[in-house]
């Protein structure tokens, strides 16, 4: 008889910490960025942030698909760049875009804590549900449910935000992020 044993909680990965960690990192590019450019991105309408994210997602795609990027720099970057403009877009969603930068970098980073918290705590109630089934997707698949969320925030987009039965466009910039940050720690911790 083959002698099994359940893996002790040492092996098994803390999804919640990994979580914390990329979101850390990326918030760290997102405070350096600030300080080059300050909240430049307070004149952004939510349409051009989600092309700003499809632009990241689809060179990922491409990266994936022909297996070479020509620009030195690899799908790591596209993710963590993922991740921040969800996060910007939901903050544009929520406040509304500006004709100039109307905020200061303190503001710019509270805000992004906050939103941060906030896909941390979906994540955490989707994981549940889901019994960490992300684990075992392949990360080819996160960026084909980016392009996905992509395209179905554009359609949302030109319905003016309206949505019978689906989740709004908030849902989706949300999802975005989960997916990138599920890239990103796939990535960090070789999974």
């Amino acid at each position: 008889m083959i002698k099994t044993s359940s893996p002790s909680k040492s092996d098994v990965p803390d999804t919640n910490r990994q979580f914390e960690e990329v979101i850390a990192e990326c918030r760290d590019l997102f405070v350096r960025k600030l300080k080059d450019y300050g909240p430049s991105w307070r004149i952004m309408r939510p349409s051009s942030l989600t092309d700003q994210i499809f632009i990241k997602a689809k060179r990922i795609r491409s990266i994936e698909t022909k297996g070479v990027a020509l620009v030195d720099e690899g799908i790591r970057p596209e993710l963590i760049a993922i991740v921040n403009y969800g996060i910007i877009a939901l903050i544009q969603l929520e406040f509304g875009y500006s004709d100039r930068v109307d905020v200061d970098s303190e503001w710019a980073v509270r805000e992004y804590d906050r939103q941060a918290k906030a896909a941390l705590e979906l994540m955490k109630k989707k994981n549940h549900d889901y019994d960490e089934a992300w684990r075992g997707m392949r990360s080819s698949s996160y960026t084909d449910l980016i392009l996905t969320k992509i395209n179905r925030t554009k359609e949302i987009e030109g319905h003016n935000g309206q949505t019978t039965v689906s989740e709004g466009i908030d849902a989706n910039y949300m999802d975005m992020i989960n997916y990138a940050v599920f890239g990103l720690i796939k990535n960090k911790y070789s999974e």
